[in-house]
């Protein structure tokens, strides 16, 4: 359904002057964002720059970090690596449940593989135990006389 992309952070809705305005910065900004290669906007079909949410929560974050003393550079390197890390992080996370869901399957193997052990050794000793009856009655049968 064509609404749902106003739902997806990613979809290029905004234009550069709804860009700019949205965040208090000028279009000569964007514009040079665009031109080092540290945020890349859609195009329309005429060719005008289009902005999605999440390039704008970067726009955000660009700004903080350069008003924090970085250069434009070494901030979008501060919010790749921040990206990478929240990546790995994800990738750890899920491979951390994928590894216990791995041991409390195989735990439950062995408790059923234990229990299977339990119930053959149960059945040899009730085996046992009826040959040894089996047994002895046959013994007690040859010892009696004349039957």
């Amino acid at each position: 359904m064509p609404l749902d992309r106003l739902d997806d952070p990613d979809h290029p809705v905004y234009s550069m002057g709804q860009a700019a305005e949205l965040l208090g910065v000028t279009a000569a900004f964007l514009r040079n964002l665009d031109a080092t290669g540290l945020l890349r906007p859609g195009r329309s079909g005429g060719g005008h720059r289009r902005y999605s949410r999440h390039q704008l929560d970067r726009v955000v974050e660009l700004r903080a970090l350069t008003e924090q003393g970085h250069t434009l550079t070494s901030a979008a390197e501060i919010l790749d690596l921040r990206a990478d890390l929240d990546g790995e992080r994800a990738r750890h996370a899920t491979t951390t449940q994928e590894r216990d869901r791995a041991v409390r399957e195989r735990d439950t193997a062995r408790d059923e593989r234990d229990t299977a052990l339990r119930e053959r050794d149960r059945a040899r000793d009730e085996r046992d135990t009826a040959r040894r009856a089996r047994d002895q009655d046959a013994d007690q049968d040859a010892d009696l006389p004349g039957i």
